[in-house]
């Protein structure tokens, strides 16, 4: 949550999907909130390109570190609550929910929470892991997210990983029912389709055939999702 480099890198990819859906020239109008943002490093960045960035995270000692790192005058950090967050309703434009819904105890009410501060019209950046893909991203073990929780734990545990397996990821059809109060727009496929189009430059273009004619299935099977939620 530290590493300036990599979070900096996922920013400007959100800069780069975001532009391409509202246009990159109205960004500087949109005020957004980075929910579940940590030490504040892709706010910060983000700052540059919108009216005004909140960055929320529960993680009190992630958002004092993320206070005293980054002043700008449109930029504000705030201890919160993703699943009763304090802000009124319809206040933001845009809210950033990246690996998020998974760590929270109810991520149907994390979405709800999203959809109420959002302004009509205004859009989530979603990217969820899929439980689907096979090496479990936080513990890098093999179909730890396919077990039932009891095994999972126990899974955990023989590595010495953690005491549980906290986190509760979803599928894309579990995924697109704990969406269900938005319109998605999906992005997973386009990016497997032309990655260097969305940002991602380190990708080979040897491999830009093959991941295209796989993209209707990576829709389904990728290792992370990138969907925009609009609240209609």
């Amino acid at each position: 949550m530290y590493d300036k480099k990599s979070r900096e890198e996922k920013a400007k990819r959100m800069v780069i999907l975001l532009g391409k859906y509202f246009d990159k020239e109205k960004l500087k109008k949109l005020t957004l909130l980075d929910v579940g943002a940590s030490t504040g490093i892709i706010g910060n960045y983000l700052a540059q390109y919108f009216r005004s960035v909140t960055v929320a995270d529960i993680d009190k000692q992630a958002i004092e570190f993320a206070g005293k790192e980054f002043k700008k005058k449109n930029l504000s950090f705030k201890v919160d609550d993703a699943m009763n967050l304090s802000f009124k309703d319809n206040t933001f434009d845009i809210v950033i929910c990246t690996h998020v819904y998974e760590h929270v105890p109810n991520p149907r009410k994390l979405f709800s929470e999203i959809y109420r501060v959002l302004k009509p019209n205004g859009v989530c950046y979603l990217a969820a892991i899929n439980s689907l893909w096979p090496m479990e991203p936080h513990y890098d073990l093999p179909f730890l997210s396919y077990l039932p929780k009891r095994i999972a734990n126990t899974y955990v545990r023989l590595f010495n990983k953690a005491n549980e397996y906290y986190e509760t990821p979803a599928n894309w059809w579990q995924l697109k029912k704990l969406t269900n109060k938005f319109v998605v727009n999906e992005y997973t496929a386009k990016i497997f389709q032309n990655p260097a189009n969305y940002g991602y430059l380190n990708i080979p273009k040897a491999l830009y055939p093959v991941s295209f004619l796989l993209s209707p299935l990576l829709k389904f099977l990728a290792p992370t999702f990138f969907w925009l939620l609009i609240k209609k």
